[in-house]
């Protein structure tokens, strides 16, 4: 009785409940149901953030967004019907195909125009995204499936039977694409990109057909002026399936970490999809993650007549402003003084001539001005990218922190600074320069041009540059203590700059034995003139040279000023000078050999180009030879180099210089000239052209 009593208690308990949740699922049907009264339906999807602006040091803007027209596709108006699915695409396709746009197509597919089958593109660069395609979750073939097992396989799941080869190819392409980015309510799809607002207008004026293809905006990257500093600068690009992947796994870490469902949410609804835009290199790819905004929410609804309305939930944030420490103007000086002597030189097509330049701050490390000739243009990119990746002046090699060399006699005031504060040399000694030196009696090493400089201190033999001199001073001091000395300036290895850079090596019995070759007792006075196998980067020169200029402080260089919320607002970073070592180097051995230097900007080989300068300039020239392949020949030369800094009494600025087949390291200095006079000369105010300059204060 007692169970009976206390079942019949439990069953009206689950009546009583079951008609509660009933009666709420009416009325929720029935506040749905008036709400979105005359619609076909609504989703929610995400809203991409534009990407940060990005500055020079005074408010110059260098890269900024705008907004574009992007065709996508809704699943809750896009056909379901495979058929109605396939006009609709192939429609679209054609459109673009007659105005010349471009419609997104990554399927590693063509139709080869020979004998009419379907053949692999490029299948090294393209082995993710096949062997994605032939996987068990996609088309299920096996590793070893022609292009034509893959259209086969194509054909039958997208029933493209009735299609041209070339057209089902294309149809193939958009609809896998559409698979590999998730196609769904949460994630519309995009067929093209930076669409023209007339092919727009004809899309929107055909909707009934066009059914759930829309016109979504979307921010593009945009260069003020497309050659200024563009391998600085960088680029954006898809994300690749490498980098996407590396993403997912950052993304499934921070989710075991997080803690809160609003935590989840941002970071899931920031996650990186696989038609998400990535920096590709330079400063886009350093700063990435305060570029890149965050995302919003909105809700869209679609009515019977297929507008689309939009409602936010949450707003999208535009990514962090990144201000630089380059200077725009000295930057455009930089580039054009290297154009101007590089093509003044380029006077037979066996020279073909390239340069690079750094410009740092000796106080800070900042780098106020970094080019490389040839160069290209960041807003050509699509139109000319496989034009300048075939050149073989390399106009896409950032020369200044990527390219290393042997430096020549740049090399010669850090042998002297050792020499001196080692005690192995001092004011009082001198060498007699006869044009030879004779090293253990059997080998013999010139000067340039079997030049006889006759006797000399250290402070002129880094004027007249002294091979003779440095080889004496190189056997007194021997391999370590050289070596010390370049690593303590930084030569050899990576400065810690934001950007990729290539790392060098000193010259060493270690490297040549790492290389697979045998040291010999001849390179150690070589590696004292900046031969043997000395291999630096043009910005690790320029930092060297700031450190003699300073007086021994060797920054770290930095192109990154300061970062800012996109409204300029608060600052989130403010880059402070990061001392990398301090050099413990007297006073008077920064006299003697700045001395030297000096003698070179006034009275030696920098004279000329140096005379009329606003102020007086420090330097050192320096040549290597160098062997290049050009048109499959060999052709020989020399790379010309200068260090140098100004003014001398005060400096305030360093400039390292490389013209590849310059011949001599005095032909470099008119490019550092150019740099001086404008730096040192007044200037209007320019502020106009600055128009975000009182927003960085």
């Amino acid at each position: 009785m007692g169970i009976s009593r206390t079942r019949g208690i439990i069953y009206n308990v689950i009546v009583v409940l079951g008609a509660l949740a009933l009666i709420g699922v009416l009325i929720w049907s029935t506040l749905i149901s008036g709400a979105n009264a005359g619609t076909l339906g609504a989703y929610t999807t995400s809203v991409d953030a534009a990407r940060g602006d990005i500055l020079d040091r005074n408010g110059s803007m260098l890269v900024t967004s705008r907004l574009g027209n992007c065709v996508t596709f809704n699943a809750t108006g896009f056909p379901k019907e495979q058929e109605k699915r396939n006009e609709i695409i192939i429609s679209l396709i054609q459109l673009c195909e007659a105005n010349g746009v471009e419609y997104i197509d990554n399927l590693p597919i063509k139709v080869s125009k020979k004998t009419g089958n379907y053949v692999f593109k490029k299948k090294d660069e393209n082995a993710a995204y096949l062997k994605w395609l032939k996987s068990k979750d996609v088309l299920n073939l096996n590793e070893y499936a022609t292009a034509e097992n893959c259209m086969d396989a194509l054909i039958k799941r997208y029933d493209l039977g009735a299609y041209s080869k070339e057209d089902a190819r294309s149809l193939a392409s958009v609809q896998i694409e559409m698979l590999r980015n998730t196609f769904n309510t949460s994630y519309p799809y995009t067929f093209a990109e930076d669409v023209p607002t007339d092919l727009i207008t004809i899309i929107m004026e055909n909707k009934n057909f066009y059914r759930g293809v829309e016109n979504t905006p979307e921010n593009y990257r945009v260069y003020d002026d497309g050659m200024l500093a563009p391998h600085i600068l960088g680029r954006v690009s898809g994300i690749t399936a490498e980098k996407y992947e590396e993403k997912q796994k950052e993304l499934e870490e921070a989710l075991d970490k997080a803690s809160g469902k609003q935590e989840i949410d941002e970071l899931n609804r920031n996650a990186y999809t696989i038609s998400d835009v990535y920096g590709s290199s330079g400063l886009e790819l350093a700063m990435e993650d305060q570029l890149r905004g965050k995302r919003g929410t909105k809700t869209v609804t679609i009515d019977q007549d297929g507008n689309a309305v939009n409602t936010y939930t949450t707003l999208p944030e535009q990514g962090n402003a990144v201000i630089l420490t380059l200077d725009k103007n000295l930057q455009k000086v930089a580039q054009d003084a290297l154009k101007k002597r590089v093509d003044s030189l380029n006077i037979s097509a066996a020279r073909k001539c390239a340069a690079a330049v750094v410009v740092e701050d000796v106080h800070t490390g900042e780098i106020l001005a970094c080019a490389t000739y040839p160069t290209y243009d960041n807003n050509e990119w699509k139109e000319k990218y496989s034009e300048w990746a075939q050149d073989e002046t390399a106009p896409l090699w950032n020369r200044a922190v990527m390219s290393t060399y042997e430096p020549g006699s740049t090399f010669k005031p850090c042998t002297a600074i050792a020499a001196l504060e080692e005690g192995i040399i001092d004011e009082d000694f001198k060498w007699n320069c006869t044009g030879a030196y004779t090293y253990y009696s059997d080998h013999t090493f010139y000067c340039a041009h079997h030049t006889a400089h006759g006797t000399n201190n250290v402070t002129d033999a880094i004027n007249v540059s002294c091979n003779c001199f440095f080889y004496e001073t190189g056997r007194k001091m021997g391999i370590e203590l050289i070596d010390e000395w370049a690593t303590k300036f930084g030569l050899g290895q990576k400065t810690g700059v934001e950007i990729p850079e290539a790392t060098g090596h000193v010259s060493s019995p270690e490297e040549r034995k790492a290389a697979g070759g045998t040291w010999y007792a001849g390179d150690v006075i070589t590696t004292a003139i900046g031969e043997s196998d000395n291999q630096f980067t043009l910005l690790q020169l320029a930092n060297y040279v700031s450190t003699i200029a300073n007086g021994g402080t060797r920054y770290t260089p930095h192109f990154i000023r300061s970062i800012k919320t996109a409204d300029f607002k608060t600052t989130l970073q403010q880059t402070q000078p990061e001392v990398a070592q301090t050099l413990d180097i007297s006073d008077h051995t920064l006299k003697l050999v700045r001395e030297g230097m000096l003698k070179i900007g006034t009275i030696g080989f920098c004279r000329t180009a140096f005379a009329d300068l606003p102020v007086k300039a420090a330097a050192k020239t320096g040549t290597s030879d160098v062997v290049k392949l050009i048109d499959g020949k060999k052709v020989e030369g020399n790379n010309g180099f200068l260090i140098s800094y100004a003014p001398y009494e005060d400096p305030e600025i360093a400039v390292a210089v490389v013209v590849e087949t310059a011949d001599s390291g005095s032909l470099t200095a008119v490019v550092a000239a150019d740099i001086y006079d404008y730096y040192f000369s007044p200037k209007e105010n320019d502020a106009a052209a600055q128009p975000y300059g009182e927003l960085l204060v």
